[in-house]
């Protein structure tokens, strides 16, 4: 049995290091025929002693028996996504490279003027992956997935011959964590899609694609046979050994362990102006590679200065992503339709011809919207270049003008009529383009602010497009909060018209969510071309799941108003606002009657919100839908007024803020003298300025002013704001920053306090601020608020401020 085990190790590490040599070095010592005779040999030991098979064997790579589904694994350092900059080329070949001298700034700016060292690298197109090893063997491979928690894909990276079972060298680390790329080289995809069309199977689109499926097979075995590469580019943890001091340190020690790089595509260079010329050096040699990238990643070099430079959100500011001109092609316009988004948004599309364009067939292009499509003048029949936009999103760059289709003049041409002197301009055979007025999907109108380029659909619920995003931002946490109603269950539950209402969600039972996730179960199965077995009678289905859902919709049944307010999904009404509506009416019904210029009174809520708050509560389907949610036992509370009406809403400042009718403050004020400070003289007084009269003389305008006057007659009167509730004149109107860690309270706890009282909170220190509310850590918003000279205030004075009344 020694002998066995002898030569079973001796094996094992001679495959491993001729594959090294192999797949690594580029440089095999021994032929493939040599190679086959040790595998199979050490094979058939295995077979009969599979209990001395080491964990690094070779004969992983051929894979294992199918399993059942991937184990999710949480990633300790999580695996974030870089953001991207744009180079476009311009008229004379030459690139803009403004966006990445933009980065440069900023990295220099966050060293405090100190010149960074780069190091620039190929950007894969493939998937990235997580490789822990321990003690030198690799003991778990995971997906990026979401970047906190990927799958479980060990099985498959081990039958990568790339990547080493076992690092090599002597002196191995205790832990480390590798991450890279796994990839599938140009000329195996080739080969690849050769062998799958002459077996009469589906063809992949292009090789990253065919990567991610071979990669995430549940039979090993299937991934063994597709030959995928692994290119390592960074450490995100080290144990045991000195770390590295510079990211291409890195990258020498990861070669030294036993990953491929990408020799000869990799430099560093000592500003950024090395990096531009080598990244257009990688441009022109991008369709030379033996794999596919799209772009190039730029590092500072320095792992130190990576530490000190930090993170923005969720991308570091030490790296960037400095993506490829998108690749082009020549194709006709078929036809224009549009698109309308799950926000409402419409969106022009181009129906094209197929074209093949960046790896993938493209049929469809977006337009943007109807300004970018009349400024590119796009028309149907239209040749036309498309590009993929940062090798993703199919755009439509520009019109070929000579060769658009042009009418024929069949009644007066020089060779019919011998006579004519002259022949008419031909004109395009197809007119310029416009959106339609109403959406094709519910015919309410498409509307278009004018701040905004992209026009949208005004049926919001009404709109079937649009309606399980409304229903998702209904449930969610920071609106009615349905604990146990995620985004699958609401998709499906719209996708199968058990819900078209917000109301429907409270009509909701048992039975018809069975109902939903049978429908989705038969629906998975159809399109996964699986057949169900029957093993005997039908049994039924668990309703644990069903019941958590019901109790978390019951839950959801008395909601603090801002929330149903933010819940409804108004256009322009984000968590702020309308929490700000509900500390200036107190209940749903004021809302819901609050006159237009009354609303762009209040603070932060100019006219653009204003009209849209408006807008929402005038289309009576909208107020037949809140009016279903009242029916159904939703009762939103209703709150003390802690921003009193009469305190912004001076008639000088509503007159203001009328819809067309452009007139200053003082002018108002001066307009409501003259109407003897009567908002009855102001509707029928005839004695007043020509230009009021015919603003007032319009229907719709006038509604709007006996809307006020009913209106402010049922709110508190200006001295007497019964209601002011918890109106603290220390804080009321106030802008506050919150910064650094509390004691005691929570940042969203604070918040709540301030605006509870009247105030406001802002994320950043401007001249405009009030207080800034500071704890442990507070960083730059404590210096710029010192620097500003605002008063700044730590938790027990922020209290006392608050407890304050006036």
């Amino acid at each position: 049995m020694t002998q066995t085990t002898d030569r079973i190790r001796a094996l094992t590490d001679l495959l491993n290091r001729y594959a090294y040599e192999y797949y690594t070095l580029d440089a095999p010592t021994v032929p493939d025929s040599e190679y086959d005779t040790l595998f199979r040999e050490l094979e058939a030991l295995e077979a009969s002693h599979p209990e001395l098979r080491l964990p690094e064997s070779p004969t992983l790579r051929v894979g294992g028996a199918p399993l059942e589904g991937f184990d999710s694994v949480r990633h300790v350092v999580p695996m974030l996504s870089l953001n991207n900059a744009f180079s476009p080329p311009n008229e004379d070949g030459t690139f803009d490279h403004s966006e990445m001298l933009a980065f440069d700034e900023r990295v220099r700016n966050g060293l405090s003027g100190a010149q960074p060292e780069y190091i620039i690298e190929p950007k894969f197109d493939g998937l990235a992956v997580s490789l822990l090893y321990q003690n030198g063997v690799l003991v778990q491979a995971a997906t990026r997935g979401d970047g906190s928690t990927g799958e479980d894909v060990t099985r498959n990276i081990q039958t990568i011959a790339s990547i080493p079972l076992k690092l090599h060298g002597d002196t191995l680390p205790e832990l480390i964590e590798v991450r890279g790329e796994v990839l599938m080289l140009k000329a195996d995809f080739a080969a690849l899609n050769e062998h799958q069309a002459a077996n009469g199977q589906k063809t992949f689109a292009n090789p990253r694609n065919a990567a991610a499926g071979s990669l995430r097979q549940l039979d090993s075995r299937v991934t063994a046979k597709r030959r995928l590469h692994f290119f390592a580019y960074g450490i995100a943890r080290l144990e045991g050994v000195k770390a590295p001091q510079q990211h291409s340190a890195e990258l020498a020690y990861l070669n030294q362990l036993g990953f491929s790089l990408p020799e000869g595509n990799y430099r560093v260079f000592p500003d950024i102006h090395g990096v531009l010329a080598f990244y257009e050096k990688m441009s022109k040699k991008r369709p030379d590679l033996p794999y596919e990238i799209d772009g190039m990643v730029i590092k500072v070099n320095s792992l130190a200065q990576q530490e000190t430079l930090g993170f923005v959100s969720r991308a570091p500011r030490w790296a960037i992503a400095h993506k490829f001109p998108a690749e082009e092609a020549l194709t006709v316009v078929v036809t224009i339709d549009v698109q309308v988004g799950r926000t409402g948004a419409v969106t022009p599309v181009a129906r094209l011809q197929p074209v093949f364009v960046g790896g993938v067939t493209v049929t469809n292009a977006t337009l943007h919207n109807e300004g970018e499509t009349q400024r590119k003048d796009v028309r149907k029949g239209d040749t036309v270049v498309v590009r993929r936009a940062g090798d993703v999103i199919p755009e439509v760059v520009r019109v070929v003008f000579e060769r658009r289709p042009m009418q024929t003049d069949t009644t007066v041409s020089a060779a019919d009529d011998l006579f004519a002197e002259t022949v008419a301009d031909p004109q395009p055979l197809y007119p310029r383009y416009h959106l339609p007025e109403r959406c094709p999907i519910c015919n309410s109108p498409i509307e278009r602010e004018e701040s905004e380029a992209v026009a949208r659909c005004s049926g919001g619920m009404l709109c079937q497009a649009q309606r399980a995003q409304g229903v998702i931002h209904f449930a969610s946490r920071k609106a009615m909060d349905i604990d146990g109603l995620g985004q699958k269950q609401i998709e499906q539950l719209v996708g199968q018209d058990l819900v078209k209402h917000f109301a429907d969600l409270y009509r909701l039972d048992i039975p018809t969510l069975q109902q939903m996730k049978e429908n989705a179960d038969a629906e998975e199965a159809a399109e996964t071309e699986t057949e169900k077995v029957s093993d005997g009678p039908k049994k039924p289905l668990p309703t644990k799941w069903a019941e958590n859902i019901l109790a978390g919709i019951e839950a959801s049944k008395h909601p603090e108003l801002a929330r149903f307010l933010f819940a409804l999904g108004i256009r322009h009404v984000g968590e702020r606002t309308a929490k700000i509506l509900a500390q200036a009416f107190g209940t749903l019904e004021s809302v819901r009657h609050a006159p237009e210029p009354l609303l762009a009174c209040l603070p932060d809520i100019g006219s653009v919100v204003a009209r849209s708050i408006a807008h929402f509560f005038a289309q009576p389907e909208q107020q037949a839908m809140i009016d279903e949610l009242l029916a159904v036992g939703v009762v939103p509370q209703a709150q003390k007024i802690s921003l009193p009406l009469a305190q912004y809403a001076e008639p000088k400042k509503w007159i203001n803020r009328l819809p067309e009718f452009k007139i200053s403050e003082t002018k108002a004020a001066a307009l409501w003298d003259l109407a003897g400070q009567n908002i009855d003289n102001l509707i029928n007084d005839q004695a007043l300025p020509a230009d009021w009269q015919q603003w007032r003389s319009q229907p719709a305008n006038r509604a709007i002013l006996h809307a006020v006057k009913d209106f402010l007659s049922r709110m508190p009167s200006e001295t007497d704001p019964t209601d002011s509730g918890d109106t603290n004149a220390a804080v009321a109107g106030k802008t506050f920053v919150l910064t650094g860690t509390l004691p005691t309270l929570k940042r969203d706890d604070a918040q709540a306090m301030v605006e509870a009282a009247g105030g406001k909170v802002s994320g950043s220190v401007s001249k405009k601020t009030d207080y800034v509310v500071a704890g442990e850590a507070a960083g730059s918003k404590l210096e710029k608020a010192l620097t500003l000279g605002i008063t700044v205030l730590d938790e027990a004075q922020f209290l006392a401020l608050l407890s304050h009344k006036s």
